[in-house]
């Protein structure tokens, strides 16, 4: 939800009535105008505004108590949500222009409506007027304190503070918060201070209990054909996300990744915009080099200055000797059946600890399965002859051998065609695993939670973690024809 516009209008004794303060969001404007397309209606100049919300609320022309745009009997207004008609044409009208008025001051926005205006749809319906209305209550709060009185000279010194107040709690146009309550709060707890200027793309200071997260998750893909015509491929690539709150207008961080002593080197390494320097070896590592002892193995350290939303710090790649579970499938007709077979087998530098894990095996360009006799060795098996789709939840541990098996036969003579895929005829098909491993990664890269610094009024909490998961992870059948990928993808 955003709002296009803001206006703050204050009515003094005598019935003087002047615009204190207005705002417009030129990127929500450009949005409402690309929604509404030929029916966009402009939001005017503030005198002509300001004219048109005196007249709506009966403020205007005291001496004219009959306006026909406001009074005529077809108008039925449904405060604090008000229609102003920008131009005689019945279709130039900005709703809904959201009023309150409390004590000396009036004020109104215009939130942004994403769904058709035409006829108009029921306000509780509409996400950006209990928005709209929530941002003018806090504002109303924070400009007039809880006295509902203030003195000029206090109401003025909010006024001057609010459009640093507006940078941090609706940041182009979008509110998030509303601002603190109370007397008006220092310049130096919104506005930039000393030598420090605010960049252009922190549009707020963060308040609050001091927390880091930083999470590392590593994905691994994979391709296993299980016969000489095809070589097993797989790769890995990592991602780091933190999220900072942390006091401060650009507060410094430090995120160092390091790696066990027989560690694969990171490369590809690729940072936010936010890094504030990096050692020269860490960017030239990739993937294309020929790997040699001399290959930089960290500690990879990233200072930055964060931004308040969560953001990606750096992602990278790594080799590893070999993927975390190893495969084998088998299909074969026999009769009018056919007869499965498969393992998989958990490789011993992986732990025997999952979130989940569960392999897919799916048949494609047949009759819906009639039968289906298979049994597994671990876990369970869920089938779905809808689907022609067999579910094999092998759940958060293998077996104490670290192998489990699955073998059985399955007929195909139900009433109706099962799913259609081009590419598995005949006897190409695969297992599909899923599956996520906590506290772990392929290339041994970790983030200690005493290694993240941070250099800040506040000591902060940080918390850490890590994980593995799975992507594109398939196993075909070595009995038939597979689809091979050219070129080197083995990292």
């Amino acid at each position: 939800m955003s709002i296009r516009a803001l206006w703050i209008i204050s009515l003094e004794k005598g019935e003087h009535v002047s615009l204190r303060f207005s705002k417009r969001f030129s990127t929500v404007e450009h949005r409402a105008k690309l929604l509404a397309g030929t029916a966009y209606v402009p939001v005017p100049d503030e005198d002509v505004m300001l004219q048109l919300l005196l007249t709506e609320l009966g403020l205007s022309d005291p001496d004219k108590s009959y306006v026909s745009q406001r009074d005529n009997c077809s108008h039925c207004p449904h405060s604090p949500a008000l229609e102003l008609h920008v131009s005689a044409h019945e279709q130039d009208t900005l709703w809904p222009v959201l009023a309150v008025s409390h004590g000396p001051l009036i004020l109104a926005c215009l939130p942004l409506v994403d769904i058709p205006m035409k006829p108009h749809p029921p306000l509780s319906s509409l996400l950006s007027v209990s928005k709209g209305l929530t941002l003018l209550s806090g504002l109303q709060t924070f400009l007039l304190s809880s006295g509902g009185k203030p003195d000029p000279e206090g109401l003025a010194s909010r006024l001057a503070l609010l459009p640093s107040v507006l940078l941090q709690i609706c940041p182009l146009g979008t509110p998030q918060d509303v601002p603190v309550v109370g007397s008006p709060a220092p310049s130096t707890g919104v506005i930039p201070v000393g030598n420090q200027k605010q960049p252009a793309w922190k549009t707020g200071l963060h308040r609050g209990r001091a927390v880091v997260n930083v999470a590392l998750t590593e994905v691994v893909r994979s391709m296993q054909y299980g016969n000489p015509n095809g070589q097993d491929l797989w790769d890995v690539y990592g991602t780091v996300t933190c999220k900072c709150e942390v006091e401060g207008v650009l507060p410094n961080v430090t995120v160092t990744l390091t790696l066990p002593p027989n560690g694969s080197p990171l490369q590809d390494i690729l940072v936010h915009p936010c890094v504030t320097s990096l050692d020269s070896s860490i960017l030239t590592a990739n993937s294309v080099d020929s790997s040699d002892s001399s290959a930089f193995s960290g500690p990879y350290k990233f200072p930055f200055s964060p931004p308040l939303e969560p953001f990606r710090l750096c992602s990278y790649t790594s080799q590893v000797p070999v993927p975390p579970i190893l495969g084998s499938y088998q299909l074969k007709n026999e009769d009018s059946l056919l007869h499965i077979s498969a393992t998989l087998k958990l490789h011993e530098s992986v732990k025997n600890s999952f979130d989940y894990c569960e392999a897919h095996l799916p048949f494609f360009n047949r009759d819906q399965m009639s039968a289906v006799d298979v049994k597994v060795s671990h876990g369970q098996l869920d089938v779905s002859k809808e689907k022609n789709l067999l579910v094999w939840i092998i759940g958060q541990k293998f077996s104490k051998s670290r192998e489990v098996s699955l073998e059985g036969k399955i007929g195909f003579g139900g009433p109706l065609l099962g799913p259609t895929d081009p590419l598995c005829s005949g006897l190409t098909a695969y297992i599909k695993l899923y599956f996520k491993v906590p506290d772990l990664t392929l290339s041994g890269c970790s983030v200690d939670q005493h290694s993240v610094q941070v250099y800040s009024t506040a000591k902060p909490r940080i918390f850490t973690t890590r994980e593995l998961q799975s992507k594109e992870y398939f196993i075909w059948n070595s009995t038939g024809k597979a689809p091979v990928a050219s070129g080197q993808m083995i990292l």
